[in-house]
């Protein structure tokens, strides 16, 4: 079979979750037997610096196509690069897809943007389409006041999203209540199913001696229960949730909050820091994957965070990363999210609704036990391999066409 991947973001340059995700399912599909060609934006260069080519990462045939830049740009400039994405795709690999004739199209959102594509290879391929859904984008913009309801920009926002989820044949949701949420939302044709995230790393091993780190020393941690967050520091998780964590423990001198990304609330944790001196909480940079993966194997329980207002249930991939490594999980998440109850009854760690402050803090409490994290990290790796496995994921796209 052959089958084509459209995603916004890819390795080796992207440190984000998505790439990591949609390049183990790409050598997944490859080693099923399948002809995979990926196509994706070089969105980490401008226009003027970047040229249309094919190349092979790590055995997968690749397209990255001139795009401008999607990251660290302003909300005006990522839009309209977004906007083009389909059209760029398609000038660059039109004669290439001719050629290819896919069976099946893998697609990524967000993207909300590549409807349009879709579209144009399914004209003259007759493929069948698979939509991975990921982000109800503009519906969380408008849950958390980013975007007015009624304005201009949302109409032609909803009228773009309605473009894309059109043109597949299967959209896969991330968990039962954001299936059950779509299925009142959208009013399409296409087949609905859960498609759960995957991974298919192994851990580090603390007895490999070529990939430890020593973070821990580097940063002074030593002797402490690292609560370690890594990814997106935005508006969608709301953080303040994270910095309230952190003042209240500075009553336990064993516990520290360590966070590694970027976003628009960047700026919050560093004025929090110094306005309330806090010594408690470090925010770092991005890394890239490896040196993440390092970072993980280091340190002792996985957090996480989403917004109180999201009407949508999202499962963040960085939680992923965190039951490799069997890392207790310990988060927060907007009202009726499913994840708790996932999370809860593989009695992989503790998670709380936004805005449960005592509760957080309780959770964080129990979580400074070693004992209690010993047997936390068990059922986090029991988790990771009963709902997360990359074959199944790969056989069920799959199914799309067989």
């Amino acid at each position: 079979m052959k089958i084509l991947i459209i995603v916004d973001d890819y390795l080796p340059d992207s440190i984000k979750v998505t790439a990591k995700m949609m390049h183990e399912l790409a050598l997944e599909l490859k080693s099923l037997g399948n002809e995979v060609l990926v196509v994706t934006p070089d969105s980490y260069k401008s226009l003027k610096e970047n040229t249309k080519k094919f190349n092979t990462y790590e055995d997968v045939e690749v397209l990255r196509f001139p795009s401008g830049k999607l990251k660290n740009v302003s909300k005006i400039q990522r839009l309209i690069n977004e906007l083009l994405l389909p059209f760029r795709a398609w000038k660059a690999g039109k004669d290439r897809f001719k050629e290819f004739r896919m069976d099946l199209v893998v697609y990524y959102s967000p993207s909300i943007f590549w409807g349009w594509l879709v579209y144009k290879l399914r004209k003259f391929s007759k493929p069948k389409t698979y939509l991975i859904l990921r982000d109800f984008f503009p519906q969380w913009a408008i849950d958390n006041g980013i975007i007015s309801k009624k304005s201009l920009i949302t109409k032609f926002l909803l009228l773009m999203e309605n473009l894309n989820y059109r043109q597949a044949d299967t959209i896969g949701l991330m968990s039962q209540k954001n299936l059950e949420w779509f299925r009142g939302y959208y009013k399409g044709r296409a087949k609905l199913e859960v498609l759960y995230n995957w991974v298919s790393d192994k851990p580090i091993s603390s007895n490999n001696e070529s990939l430890k780190s020593n973070y821990r020393k580097q940063l002074n941690l030593e002797g402490k229960v690292v609560f370690f967050y890594g990814g997106n520091i935005g508006h969608a998780q709301d953080m303040s949730q994270i910095l309230r964590l952190a003042q209240r423990l500075t009553k336990h001198p064993s516990a520290h909050l360590l966070l590694v990304g970027a976003g628009d609330e960047v700026n919050l944790i560093n004025d929090y820091i110094r306005k309330s001196n806090l010594s408690n909480l470090t925010l770092l940079d991005p890394v890239p994957q490896e040196e993440y993966r390092k970072m993980l194997s280091e340190f002792d329980v996985g957090l996480f965070c989403l917004n109180f207002n999201h009407s949508t249930h999202n499962f963040p991939g960085k939680i992923l990363s965190y039951l490799v490594q069997g890392l207790p999980i310990l988060g927060s998440v907007n009202p009726g999210n499913d994840l708790k109850e996932v999370i809860e009854e593989a009695n992989a760690g503790y998670v709380v609704v936004a805005g449960d402050d005592d509760g957080f803090y309780e959770c964080a409490k129990k979580l400074l036990d070693q004992k209690q994290r010993t047997s936390l990290s068990v059922n986090a790796k029991k988790l990771l391999k009963s709902k997360f496995d990359i074959k199944t994921a790969a056989m069920q796209i799959m199914k799309v066409v067989i």
